[in-house]
């Protein structure tokens, strides 16, 4: 699991890499996406491990399961970070839909403006 963990992650890293360089805008975007659910992945591999408690027990049930609980951490930075890249995609978007109207193009390349 951990190998098709690890391919998967790297897969995806690489296809957002891919899309960011694009010159449309709107792919570029997907290609934060991408990067974005990629990074959580990451985050979700890094931090697991083989718990057999639930991570939010009390210490009482922890000794008569006799198991170890499972991190609470990773869970919090995943949510943490779902959030942050929901919230950087929304402003990404808003920038792109801005762009889009005063150039009335998405093409990076046509949008000379921005340069100097």
């Amino acid at each position: 699991m951990n190998i098709l963990f690890a391919i998967a992650t790297g897969i995806m890293f690489g296809l957002g890499v891919y899309q960011l360089l694009r010159r449309d805008l709107i792919k570029a975007s997907f290609g934060f996406y991408i990067l974005f659910t990629a990074i959580n992945l990451f985050l979700l591999a890094a931090g697991a491990f083989e718990g057999t408690v639930p991570a939010y027990v009390d210490a009482q049930n922890e000794v008569i399961s006799g198991g170890t609980p499972s991190d609470p951490l990773v869970q919090a930075l995943i949510l943490t970070a779902i959030v942050i890249s929901f919230g950087t995609y929304a402003l990404l978007l808003s920038f792109i839909v801005l762009a889009s109207r005063r150039f009335k193009t998405v093409d990076s390349d046509e949008i000379d403006d921005l340069i100097g």
